[in-house]
């Protein structure tokens, strides 16, 4: 059985194409799935304040059961 070389470079980038496409939409999917992530914006004053209110809460709590 002969083998054309035509033939094989036609399956070669016939292959090459659909892997490249298919790592095309990993890609778009994966960008979309970041755009859809919610961004969080909290700085360390933010969590300073929560801490400092949560330590407050506690102090009062610590006085009641007195």
């Amino acid at each position: 059985m002969e083998v054309k070389k035509s033939v094989i470079a036609a399956i070669a980038s016939a292959v090459n194409l659909y892997l490249t496409s298919e790592q095309e939409a990993l890609m778009a999917m994966q960008q979309m799935a970041r755009a859809e992530r919610p961004q969080t914006l909290t700085g360390l004053w933010a969590i300073a304040g929560r801490k400092q209110a949560m330590d407050i809460r506690w102090t009062w709590q610590m006085r009641i059961c007195r």
